[in-house]
């Protein structure tokens, strides 16, 4: 990748290397310098860089990692800090954003350190105060944050997943935990969750179960979100149209990570997260009749979240489990997904290079009454059965891909969206909805 200075550029790329040129240093590519020397590149650093780049470093860069819960925690404390009129810069699964605007489309959960560092260049361009950004296990391993100055780093929930990359959950902790061990950085850390270590200096909590810096008093769950906090500053109502405990707890980091940065009053924020209507492709509904909602889990806890959420109601799960990746979870979804549904239809998620009924058998080890399952490799012939079965009140549930824009297979990613493949079988309009 190349960032543009007037007449010269800074690249990470050793082939793109040319006379005068600076490459960016980073641990991800140091083997690479020498290089970019002989091509006759500067070789500087990430502050080096900053200092070219005239990156504002007053902007205060958020920090969300945790298996789930980044992109909506994400998404609501940028939503917030809008409502309360501060400019802020987002990145993360969904892409990026500028002050309400999308400015780039979906990537990886965290870009590469040029790539952030030129998404710090733009949100200096718009004068933004805050940036916030999403950061996956995988990025903490590879620092690809290395350079970045976090004013607050928060930490959502750990559960099993990225154990192709990672091998063992406890590797997968020690990476999570090596974010918040620092004593000089803010930290905000869910402590109902006991899988990581993390520093006390600096270190505010939040939780439903235990005690916490940010506690709840009393809640309920019924046609939305209703909670009474207690915080430092006493006590204070929040309100939100959006389902489930595993929500309750994104809002929960959302509010106190956005009082920590702001010191707004309760009131305000509270005001401002109600505001927050959700993220595409989380528990989102994409019909009434048949209610049909959609969402991006796709590990065994996120899963787990979703469908007990919506229990009260006789379920149709669509679902599969990506290829290429953790197959140890496989039949643990299938586990999860058997408690909670009444039908249960198992199909193709984004199979990469393994064949998609070596996935699906694996899903069906995990399942008990294995004529309560019926499999359907073809996604969108999978959905259609599921409303076809929809027939007495029962809600669709299409799970694993979320608001994603394809289907990757034999390493072609095919234009593909569950939330359309809905709407056409059902004949509703798209371009409306989306």
């Amino acid at each position: 990748m190349k960032i543009q200075i007037n007449s010269n550029f800074i690249t990470d790329n050793s082939n793109e290397c040319e006379a005068r040129c600076y490459f960016l240093k980073t641990d991800a590519n140091a083997k690479f310098s020498d290089i970019a020397t002989q091509k006759g590149a500067s070789i500087i650093s990430v502050n080096e860089a900053k200092k070219l780049l005239n990156i504002d470093e007053n902007i205060k860069i958020v920090g969300i990692t945790g298996t789930n819960g980044k992109t909506t925690t994400a998404a609501a404390i940028y939503s917030i800090l809008l409502d309360l009129g501060y400019k802020c810069f987002l990145c993360g699964t969904r892409g990026a954003f500028a002050n309400d605007k999308r400015v780039d489309e979906k990537g990886l959960t965290t870009s590469s350190v040029i790539a952030n560092l030129n998404y710090l260049k733009e949100a200096t361009k718009l004068n933004c105060e805050y940036f916030i950004m999403e950061v996956s296990s995988h990025a903490i391993a590879q620092n690809r944050v290395e350079g970045l100055n976090f004013a607050l780093k928060i930490f959502t929930n750990l559960s099993q997943d990225h154990l192709d990359y990672h091998k063992t959950m406890q590797e997968y902790a020690r990476v999570k935990s090596s974010f918040f061990l620092d004593e000089n950085t803010p930290k905000l850390i869910n402590n109902d969750d006991e899988h990581i270590k993390f520093s006390y200096k600096n270190t505010q909590t939040y939780a439903i179960k235990k005690p916490a810096t940010y506690s709840v008093v009393a809640y309920g769950l019924k046609n939305g979100i209703n909670a009474v906090l207690r915080t430092p500053d006493g006590e204070v109502e929040i309100e939100s149209d959006m389902v489930g405990e595993f929500n309750l707890y994104n809002l929960m980091a959302a509010f106190a990570g956005v009082k920590f940065l702001t010191k707004k009053p309760n009131s305000q924020i509270a005001k401002a997260l109600q505001n927050f209507a959700g993220v595409e492709g989380r528990v989102e509904v994409v019909s009434q009749k048949p209610l049909v909602i959609v969402d991006f889990a796709h590990t065994p806890d996120g899963i787990e979240k979703v469908l007990n959420a919506l229990k009260s109601n006789e379920l149709i799960v669509v679902f599969g489990a990506g290829g290429d990746r953790d197959k140890t979870k496989r039949p643990i979804m299938g586990a999860m997904v058997e408690h909670f549904a009444k039908v249960i239809i198992i199909t193709s998620d984004n199979p990469r290079s393994e064949e998609p009924i070596r996935i699906i058998n694996d899903i069906l080890d995990g399942i008990k009454s294995k004529d309560r399952a019926t499999v359907e490799p073809d996604r969108k012939k999978a959905i259609e059965k599921a409303l076809n079965l929809a027939k007495n009140g029962e809600v669709v549930v299409i799970l694993g891909k979320g608001d994603e824009p394809y289907q990757e297979i034999k390493g072609v990613k095919y234009p593909y969206s569950d939330k359309d493949t809905v709407r056409k079988i059902l004949k509703l309009e798209i371009d409306n909805a989306n």
